[in-house]
This record gives C-alpha cells, structure tokens and sequence, in this order.
C-alpha cells in the first residue's frame, strides 16, 4: 500500500471511530429500508453493530478480516433461515457505502475520500463473500429439509407382531432406496419381525432401476432374515414389468396391500377366516 493509501486506510478509521453512531444510525436505517422493513430492527441493528466492531478492528489491524467475514458468514446464515434473498443479504452491506460517504460528503479531505475509495472496494469484497455465503448456506438449508422430506416419506409401520410395511409413495431412486433399506432393517432389528411387507402402490411407475432398487431392498431384509413380500402390483405395472422382462424371482408379490398381510399372516401362523355375518375372526393356528 502507498503513503496515501495507508494515510486514507488511517483517516478512515479516524472517522468511523468519532462517528460511530452516526454511522451505525444511518447504517441500519438503510439496511431496514433494503429488506422492506420485514427485518426486526432490533435484531439487525444488533448484528450490525457487532459486524460495525469486526470492522473498526480489520482496519485498524490493517487487513486481518477473520473475524469480519465469520461474523459476515454468520449473519448470511441467519438470513438465509429467515427467508431473505441473497441480494437482500448483500445489499444490506452494501449500504454501509452510503452510510459513510455521508461523512465523507461534509469533509473537504481529499485523505478521506481516498481512504473511502479503500473501504468501499473492501466492502464490495465482503458483499460478494455474503452472497456466495448466502447461497451456499441455503443451499445446505434446501439439502437438509429434502433428506427430512426424504425420512417423513418412508415410514416403516407394525402392522402386526412380526409383520413391518413400507408404504412407499412417489419416485424409488438411489437416494430413496438407500433410506428405505435403512429404515427397514433398523425396524426388523428393533421389532425382531420375520416379515416385511414393500407396498408400491404409491409408486407411479415401475421400470428397470425401480425394480433393482426393490431387489436391493428386499436382498437387504433377506440378509437380516426377514421375508418380504411386494404389494400393490396394479395391472398397469404388471405389464410395464412383463414388457420390459423384468424378473422378480421368488419373491413373493400381490396385488393389494390386504393381500400381503394376509398371505404373511397365514405365514406366521395366524389363521384368518371370515364368517357369515362379515366379521373377521383372527385366530393362532396349532402346530
């Protein structure tokens, strides 16, 4: 840095440290007036003034921005989980340009409007490294609810002592499959069931890779010594699977979900029988 240069950097410093709260004051008026209002002005002012520190401390250890771009990267997070935008985010930081060209207006110091240039290319940088924070924090925000999405989306259901069920509803890719398996050995280890019912009637089509993915499934259960059983075999999937040769070998499927818990009663030894009056009768088979 030049003599100028570092006579502006410490001009600069002189300013904003005697006019803190003027600054502060205009800084936040024009970051709430950027996000519509719509942010708690106690809240941001409270962020702000903790950035405003980071800052004084940055230039006046000329260069050190640790502490500035985590406080930075913190509130990107915030706003982020509060639904702004990143150009909201950023813009919010990039009012801080005008908020002390303010001061550099009633100076007539030419050390002072060069050590604005220095700052106002210093907080180009640091809104640059918000918005890039910004999006990579929401990014992780959008990651985070899909795989929470993911685990509501597969739930495994006791229907019965020793009998567990997959409904599954929606498209069975290899992220899906993954949490599938997961779930439904984690549910056989802690139910100690024998039987595992897949239900796929949720499952708007089934091709090649979505039938590898329920062998998968179902090779897993095996493994763990379970016996698994696919349900919700529609007429429409049924030809999609007979057209493409699709084979399922020995596993056991059935049309209906009813089905399937029928069959894998009558494998657990439970005897189901339906009497005249439609009344179930749910009753142990003797050995």
């Amino acid at each position: 840095m030049t003599a100028h240069g570092d006579a502006g950097q410490l001009r600069m410093d002189e300013l904003l440290r005697a006019k803190e709260e003027t600054v502060l004051k205009r800084w936040i008026d024009l970051a709430g007036a950027t996000v519509g209002g719509r942010a708690d002005r106690s809240v941001l002012a409270g962020r702000l003034r903790e950035v405003y520190q980071a800052l004084l401390q940055f230039i006046g250890e000329g260069g050190d921005a640790s502490d500035l771009r985590g406080l930075l990267a913190d509130l990107s997070r915030k706003q982020a989980r509060e639904g702004f935008t990143p150009a909201e985010t950023a813009a919010v930081v990039f009012s801080l340009k005008e908020a002390v060209y303010g001061l550099i207006e009633s100076e007539d110091d030419v050390t002072a409007l060069r050590g604005y240039i220095w700052l106002a290319r210093q907080i180009d940088d640091l809104g640059l490294f918000t918005f890039e924070t910004f999006v990579s924090a929401r990014e992780k925000i959008i990651t985070d609810q899909a795989e929470q999405l993911l685990e509501l989306s597969t739930p495994v259901v006791k229907l019965w002592d020793g009998i567990l069920a997959v409904p599954l509803v929606g498209t069975l890719d290899s992220a899906r499959t993954q949490v599938v398996m997961e779930k439904l050995l984690q549910g056989l280890v802690e139910t100690g069931s024998e039987h595992a019912v897949i239900d796929i009637t949720g499952v708007p089509a089934v091709d090649t890779q979505v039938a590898q993915h329920l062998l998968k499934a179902v090779v897993a259960a095996r493994l763990m010594g379970a016996e698994c059983v696919i349900s919700g075999i529609r007429p429409q999937i049924a030809h999609t699977i007979v057209t493409l040769g699709i084979e399922f070998g020995d596993i056991v499927t059935k049309a209906s979900l009813a089905d399937a818990l029928a069959y894998t009663l009558r494998k657990s030894g439970v005897q189901v029988t339906q009497r005249a009056d439609k009344h179930v009768v749910v009753g142990l088979e003797r050995v």
